[in-house]
């Protein structure tokens, strides 16, 4: 009985101390990121009795069978899942906020609204210098800030394929980092701390990989992991010990495409897929800015070739080039402005040309084109933005339901010290009665 008593005990005292362990670590990484609740397993050892009277009471103690994780792991896939729709819409809010940003800043509007009241008052009298010189520098200012906006635009491109590439970047080392965790969760003890550990990391990872894109995962039984793109039919991110290379390649209209291990793939979220959405819509906005800018040099030296200056020479192109980008005012002197019909001598007040200039202007409609523009842009964004709080909702609301199993709680960590405490304290008493029964047994003449 005795023999048995100490053996009992023993495990206890193991069992005990194990627990304490483990809670000591979690409450030591309480506020690690990525740490999940450790927890000891126990099973009761099995003796020969046992088989022949199932129903029999075991004394023969406990052993431990593992540390578990209190990690529900459709809990963590859904932290991935909403994480990555939260991910993509964010990046694509930001990219189009910046969108906005440059068209809106730079001024085209309000450039068009300003060269056609000049227009309008040089009417009252084509003659007059000032009028000429000041219609002429609002065209100067309305090239000028087609310009700028373009080249915003292109700044706003730049920057969302150079954030693309740093998270592709960032795919390919963390697919590289969980390759290798995944060598080593094939190699670690079932019940070891280390294991655990490399779970934590395992999770960490995949939480990372699904900000940047959409994946899918398949669990191995000793906890490595596959991971594919695009859904579970995508092409292979990580396979075992190996991880395929994430590509971006840009098209001539700047938008980006992925490909995989060579293989194409389309992402629907993560941070990646909202950069390469905010770069096709900033492929649109940028075609209407130029298609505007566009009609601008096409209405005006439409006209002005068809009628004669102030000198009575025939009327030149007022702007060249073919885009936002490239137009520029062609005219160096207000005199140039053509507002007589061809054929009228020098300084006439005919402004018949000047009026078809006009009414060409006002049917290419630059002005309500830039409003449409913008309307345009401020509704994607107003209403992306309420998708992106939305989601952004979600994924809190998942997140706070896994830390609510998963995490650490102080309080509760505090009263397991004191019962584990209490525990070991309770098997080393019994070694001490089993001691003194066994010296009694002794004593006994």
């Amino acid at each position: 009985m005795a023999a048995d008593l100490i053996t009992i005990a023993r495990s206890g005292t193991r069992a005990a101390k194990a627990a304490l362990d483990v809670t000591a670590q979690n409450i030591a990484n309480a506020s690690s990121q990525g740490y999940v609740r450790r927890s000891v397993s126990l099973s009761e050892v099995a003796v020969n009795s046992v088989a022949s009277q199932p129903n029999a009471i075991n004394l023969a103690g406990v052993r431990i069978t593992g540390i578990v994780r209190n990690a529900d792991m459709f809990r963590q896939s859904e932290v991935r899942r909403t994480g990555s729709d939260a991910a993509r819409a964010g990046a694509e809010v930001q990219g189009l906020e910046n969108i906005e940003s440059a068209v809106e800043q730079t001024g085209v509007y309000d450039a068009i609204v300003d060269f056609e009241a000049a227009l309008k008052q040089l009417l009252s009298d084509p003659t007059d210098g000032s009028l000429r010189a000041s219609a002429l520098e609002q065209g100067r200012t309305l090239a000028q800030t087609f310009n700028t906006a373009a080249s915003s635009l292109a700044a706003v491109g730049d920057g969302l394929r150079f954030e693309a590439q740093d998270g592709v970047d960032s795919v390919n080392t963390t697919a590289a980092e969980l390759a290798r965790v995944n060598l080593r969760l094939s190699r670690a003890a079932d019940a070891s701390s280390d294991r655990t550990s490399l779970l934590d990391q395992r999770d960490m990872l995949l939480e990372k990989l699904s900000g940047q894109v959409d994946i899918s995962t398949a669990f191995a039984t000793d906890g490595s992991v596959q991971v594919r793109v695009g859904g579970s039919g995508g092409p292979g991110l990580v396979d075992g010990g190996s991880a395929a290379t994430l590509a971006m390649a840009s098209g001539g209209d700047g938008t980006i495409s992925f490909t995989l291990g060579g293989t194409a793939a389309t992402l629907s979220s993560g941070a990646l897929a909202g950069k390469g959405q905010a770069l096709t819509e900033l492929a649109a906005v940028r075609d209407q800015l130029d298609a505007t800018a566009a009609g601008v040099i096409s209405a005006l030296n439409g006209t002005q070739t068809a009628g004669a200056d102030l000198t009575g020479a025939a009327g030149q192109a007022m702007f060249s080039g073919s885009n936002a980008a490239d137009i520029s005012l062609a005219l160096t002197s207000g005199n140039q402005i053509a507002t007589a019909p061809a054929g009228s001598g020098a300084n006439s007040r005919d402004t018949s040309n000047l009026v078809s200039m006009r009414a060409a202007l006002e049917s290419a409609d630059p002005a309500g084109a830039m409003d449409t523009l913008l309307f345009g842009i401020s509704s994607a964004v107003a209403g992306r933005t309420v998708t992106r709080d939305a989601l952004e909702s979600i994924a809190g609301t998942a997140k706070v339901a896994l830390q609510a199993q998963a995490g650490v709680d102080l309080d509760e960590e505090a009263i397991n010290l004191t019962r584990f405490q209490q525990a070991y304290q309770a098997s080393g008493r019994v070694m001490q009665v089993a001691s003194d029964i066994f010296d009694s047994i002794l004593a006994i003449r």
